[in-house]
């Protein structure tokens, strides 16, 4: 007589951290599928030729028809696609239209000067909004400063509210045309930094303040703190040691989604300052609709947010991993 010994199928993902690592994966290809996708069709929506604007209005038309016929644009727009798809497998962005650059060569010229904006501003969100937010806490937990929680968060929210590109436009005429303090646009040196960087993090300083507060109240509330507080520890250690990581999950998530913000957010703040960066880049190239350029740098910044999504991910799973049991 013999016995079956079938595995049920639902031990296969026995393994909440392998199913994780499946189920984060499948959804990063599946945005970069539609990233890719959408990166492609949203140029050859923009109403135009884009050999005639690369080539100028007086350019004869055998010129221009033989610039289309190298480029592949009188192929039907799957076929384009496909050559697109092919090109991105071999690595291979293509040639800007209008300078003739490999488009690998300009992206990688102007990105760091993107990633040292988007890097040092999300620096200064930190540093400003997870004490800010600390402090507002403690000072205001079981009801206690109204007028103190009234005015912060009534400041916050107008701060957040106001567009980068206007913030920038305040700072510049006021520290740069006004005063004389920094350089009103370019990236001539440190100094220069100063402008672009706190337009980018103001805003989201300010909301970040106000969920680490949100956050450090619900925790001081646990009873775990109270017990710190019988012990008779220090008030710094119980706020430090005890109350801020427990409080750091959600802060750690919006942290990622303001770090993808502040990516995008440089493409106004960078043509408000003239700043040598992609976003300056990609506006220039959007109005003379260079294919290649603008998709190159599209899927940068498309990349750049997913990536960083998927870190925020992996750690919040490393720093709670039970709500990733629970979610597999």
């Amino acid at each position: 007589m013999t016995t079956s010994t079938a595995i049920p199928s639902a031990t296969r993902w026995e393994s909440p951290w392998l199913s994780f690592a499946v189920r984060r994966l499948s959804r990063f290809v599946a945005s970069l599928a539609v990233l890719v996708t959408a990166a492609f069709l949203m140029i050859h929506l923009v109403p135009g030729d884009p050999v005639r604007a690369a080539l100028g209005m007086n350019a004869p038309v055998e010129v221009v028809n033989a610039r289309r016929e190298a480029l592949g644009l009188n192929d039907s727009l799957p076929v384009q696609y496909w050559h697109y798809i092919q090109g991105l497998f071999s690595g291979e962005l293509g040639t800007s239209m209008g300078s003739n650059e490999a488009v690998s060569k300009v992206i990688s010229d102007r990105l760091p000067a993107t990633l040292q904006l988007a890097v040092l501003a999300f620096v200064v969100v930190v540093v400003i909004a997870v004490p800010v937010g600390v402090l507002m806490a403690v000072l205001t937990r079981g009801g206690r400063r109204r007028g103190g929680e009234l005015a912060f968060a009534t400041t916050s929210v107008i701060i957040a509210a106001v567009p980068e590109f206007l913030v920038a436009v305040a700072l510049v005429y006021v520290f740069a045309v006004s005063l004389g303090w920094f350089p009103v646009a370019g990236a001539s040196g440190p100094g220069s930094f100063t402008l672009p960087v706190l337009a980018l993090a103001i805003g989201p300083a300010a909301v970040l303040a106000r969920i680490v507060r949100v956050e450090m109240l619900g925790v001081l509330s646990h009873d775990f703190i109270r017990t710190a507080r019988a012990k008779r520890l220090r008030p710094r250690l119980v706020y430090t040691r005890h109350a801020l990581p427990n409080a750091l999950t959600a802060t750690l998530t919006l942290g990622g989604l303001l770090l993808s913000a502040l990516v995008a957010g440089t493409v106004l703040v960078e043509n408000v300052f003239a700043w040598p960066g992609l976003g300056t880049k990609i506006v220039a190239s959007i109005l003379e609709k260079d294919y290649p350029l603008v998709q190159g740098i599209v899927l940068v910044y498309g990349v750049g947010v997913l990536l960083v999504n998927l870190v925020v991910d992996v750690l919040l799973a490393v720093l709670d991993p039970r709500s990733t049991i629970r979610e597999a």
